[in-house]
């Protein structure tokens, strides 16, 4: 990945005060290490007249996959060799962003001790990125950087030049001129970057938002693509993305009355404020799960795709969960989960209640056997649709809880996301999203194969016409389910199992350490 920014000056103001603002001198060629890999800063021309700083970024892809635990980039399902044979060494992302923040951490900022004075100077600007991943197009880059005052060139890079019959890829050789502090012209990219790759390599905490809000203090309040850079850069998770844009107009209006925030803020009267908040989807998915899981009786479940350890933290607030597993594939995703439920500083009682183990659905495990229920939320849409059949017998085959629980999105309900592109799923490793009929399909196939029977329910606002956001399915082993229908929703009776539980693929494996499956760690 590589990026250049040249400013020109004069004999009373040097262009060579560029390596003032980002500390760091043009007489040296500078090495740092980064999370995601060796970032060099050099001066490839520097005197009176003209000054060019270059970011070169080398990113290992192979480490990167070490580090992710597997994550892919999309929903492709040869997406386990895209994880190595992909864009991010050389195209301008959400890595680069990064580094900019890490590399100029004081120019981002607006620091400089040496000559406090440069750092509300506007200089003459030129910034290029060879190479700059653009989902929308050249046509969304102008959109994004020409009502900030930037003069753009988005060249697009053709698939291949001795071929132009094939077309443009949608990579642009990105050229912006202008002036501008370059405090604020590192914050327009460290942004912006991100929003066009319309991808980010890192976990999306909800700490981004107050990043988000930072670098783009005084320009994003009334950026005309305010919605699509807020949406994009937070990954499309809506909590945050409805956080933002909150306290965005919150500032927009505090702004217009010359008041602080905090004064418009505190200004309402929570005792009166009787207007009813929107309940978050996710919250919705825990109470329609804890809701099946009460009826049933379980006190033993696993929550197989844990990730953070939401759930998990629910459960252990109900006396009834005297046991539970949390699983999942991914170490850093147990980590977080770890932190979030303060294990190391719960008492020992709780945490008797309570184990957090890495493994992969795609293999039967002996440690998940003889549960009352395990739950997926929002974990096989995460799973190569090959490989749904091991995950299918890995739980109703082998686990063989009494209770099983899977929610995933409902993709007819996607053409209600105002910022969901058309046609894009939700997250970007989704491999699939089903249709309510496909979901029904599926889990009555399931439930056949393997002694269950199950019912549905909607979860979220039910649309008369595209259903409800994310759908709901409840299996109870044939015989022990009762005639209760959860939800609303319609009991499917399937009989006796067809196939002893044996698995097509040839036999069981108790390895449960490798795999991609599990749940992402940002939903």
């Amino acid at each position: 990945m590589f990026l250049t920014i040249t400013t020109t000056g004069s004999a009373d103001r040097p262009a060579t005060d560029l390596g003032f603002l980002l500390h760091k001198h043009p007489d040296k060629a500078q090495q740092f290490s980064t999370s995601q890999g060796t970032a060099h800063v050099l001066y490839p021309e520097a005197d009176a007249q003209r000054c060019t700083a270059a970011l070169l970024l080398e990113v290992d892809p192979i480490a990167l996959v070490r580090r992710s635990r597997g994550k892919g980039r999309g929903g492709a399902p040869d997406s386990a060799l895209g994880q190595y044979v992909n864009d991010r060494p050389y195209a301008a992302s959400s890595l680069l962003a990064v580094a900019l923040r890490s590399v100029f951490a004081s120019a981002m900022k607006g620091q400089c001790t040496a000559r406090p004075e440069l750092v509300t100077r506007t200089m003459p600007l030129r910034i290029e990125v060879p190479v700059l991943p653009a989902r929308g197009g050249a046509a969304l880059v102008r959109k994004l950087f020409e009502p900030l005052g930037w003069t753009v060139q988005a060249e697009p890079v053709p698939l291949d030049e001795t071929f132009p019959e094939w077309g443009d890829s949608r990579y642009v050789r990105l050229v912006l001129e202008g002036e501008c502090t370059l405090a604020g012209a590192l914050r327009h990219l460290y942004v912006l970057l991100p929003v066009l790759d319309d991808a980010k390599h890192y976990w999306v905490a909800p700490d981004e938002v107050d990043k988000l809000l930072r670098a783009g203090e005084g320009w994003l309040e009334d950026h005309p693509e305010q919605r699509v850079i807020v949406g994009r850069y937070l990954a499309r998770r809506w909590s945050l993305t409805r956080q933002a844009m909150e306290r965005l107009e919150l500032e927009r209006l505090a702004e217009s009355d010359d008041m602080a925030a905090e004064m418009i803020d505190n200004a309402v009267d929570e005792e009166a404020d009787t207007e009813e908040k929107p309940v978050p989807l996710a919250v919705r998915r825990r109470e329609a799960i804890l809701t099946v899981l009460r009826s049933g009786k379980a006190a033993r479940v696993l929550d197989l795709g844990c990730g953070p350890g939401q759930l998990v933290g629910a459960l252990l607030e109900e006396g009834q969960f005297t046991e539970i597993v949390g699983v999942d594939v991914s170490m850093r995703a147990l980590h977080e989960a770890r932190r979030r439920l303060r294990l190391d500083r719960m008492s020992e009682r709780q945490s008797e209640r309570v184990r957090l183990v890495q493994g992969s659905l795609a293999y039967t495990d002996s440690r998940l056997k003889g549960y009352d229920a395990a739950v997926l939320s929002e974990v096989v849409e995460h799973v190569d649709p090959a490989r749904l059949p091991a995950l299918e017998y890995a739980v109703f085959g082998s686990a063989r809880p009494r209770t099983v629980v899977v929610t995933t999105p409902n993709v007819e309900y996607n053409v209600r996301w105002e910022s969901l592109p058309a046609g894009q799923a939700r997250h970007a490793d989704h491999r699939f999203e089903w249709t309510r009929e496909e979901f029904r399909q599926w889990a009555r196939e399931v439930a056949a194969r393997h002694g269950y029977e199950v019912s549905f329910a909607p979860v979220g606002p039910d649309d008369p016409e595209v259903g409800p956001p994310t759908q709901l399915a409840h299996f109870r082993i044939h015989g022990e389910g009762g005639g209760n229908r959860e939800g609303g929703g319609d009991r499917e009776n399937s009989g006796n199992r067809e196939d002893g539980g044996n698995r097509e693929d040839g036999g069981n494996r108790e390895d449960s350490s490798t795999s991609a499956t599990g749940k992402e760690v940002g939903e």
